[in-house]
């Protein structure tokens, strides 16, 4: 089971894993062994509960798909293991973004301090720009 948050778990036979080789650098060994990981977890045929799938399926990331199929790539060690749970780690976190609860906004207002400030520079600028007109001149 991969732990999302304290209520949200994902069975592991939901979650998809292939083995294929890494980019970049390598040694000897580079050409013949399978490391990096691809995670694949389709989200609608996932055994979530819908509010939480259409949560998911609601954030903008790229690892996203339009057919609603997260995958996440990890080829940051050479050890398959590492990767694996590397790629776990990152699902677990995208989902628990994507299920925190959204704050609600408090609106503001600015104090009479501040209201008082702005209109007094206001005044002040609009001081100096009448200084600057040529004289005789009536707007």
């Amino acid at each position: 089971m991969l732990k999302v948050n304290s209520h949200t778990y994902i069975p592991l036979s939901e979650i998809e894993f292939t083995a294929v080789r890494a980019q970049g650098p390598g040694g000897q060994h580079v050409n013949k062994t399978n490391s990096a990981i691809h995670l694949r977890f389709d989200v609608m045929a996932s055994s979530l509960p819908d509010t939480v799938k259409q949560k998911i399926l609601a954030i903008n990331d790229r690892r996203l798909t339009d057919g609603g199929i997260i995958i996440i790539k990890s080829q940051s060690t050479a050890s398959q293991l590492r990767n694996k749970q590397a790629a776990l780690a990152r699902l677990s976190e995208m989902l628990a973004t994507a299920l925190k609860p959204v704050k609600k906004r408090r609106p503001t207002k600015p104090s009479k301090g501040a209201v008082q400030r702005r209109l007094k520079k206001k005044t002040q600028r609009s001081q100096i720009k009448i200084t600057r007109r040529k004289p005789g001149r009536e707007d």
